[in-house]
């Protein structure tokens, strides 16, 4: 059985090609990116059902924080789709900085074909299991005040709600 839709997002275009090679026999569609801002976009017009993120952007930074800071976007504007981060500069600390962030797993470059697979396929399945009813609430919550642009007043009206109820929902 083959899975659905994975996006895989690095600026390398030997890696794209490579994991596209790799993962071909394990998922149905690979979208592949060179850069992370255009992904909310693609996000909004496809159906994806797994993000690979590498972690590093900026020509000569090895930090990770690009990728941190894509990973707690897509977990924002996406939270129901899994994303696990790539990198060839890994240390522990940022594996556990992703993983506190809201990734599903952290892989390392260069990769071990069977591993690799192995976690993705698990980051998807693992993203199957039925969300409770306030997670469910807090994104649907969270998607009508992104589209008010953060107005509080216009999202409790149209969530039939009073602001201060609206409030309290978001501190949550």
């Amino acid at each position: 059985m083959k899975y659905g839709t994975l996006l895989v997002i690095d600026d390398n275009p030997s890696i794209l090609t490579a994991l596209k090679i790799c993962l071909s026999y394990t998922f149905e569609r690979i979208l592949t990116l060179p850069r992370p801002d255009t992904a909310p976009m693609l996000l909004q017009q496809e159906q994806v059902d797994l993000i690979l993120l590498d972690m590093n952007f900026s020509l000569g930074v090895n930090s990770g924080q690009d990728g941190l800071l894509w990973l707690r976007t897509f977990r924002r504007l996406h939270a129901h789709i899994p994303v696990v981060l790539i990198t060839a500069f890994a240390d522990v600390q940022l594996a556990i900085k992703g993983l506190k962030s809201g990734a599903a797993d952290f892989v390392t470059k260069p990769w071990d074909n069977d591993e690799l697979i192995r976690v993705l396929k698990d980051a998807i399945d693992n993203n199957t299991e039925v969300a409770t009813l306030e997670n469910f609430e807090n994104d649907y919550i969270r998607k009508v005040v992104d589209k008010c642009h953060g107005n509080i007043s216009r999202a409790a009206e149209m969530l039939g709600i009073t602001r201060q109820t609206l409030y309290a929902k978001l501190k949550r």
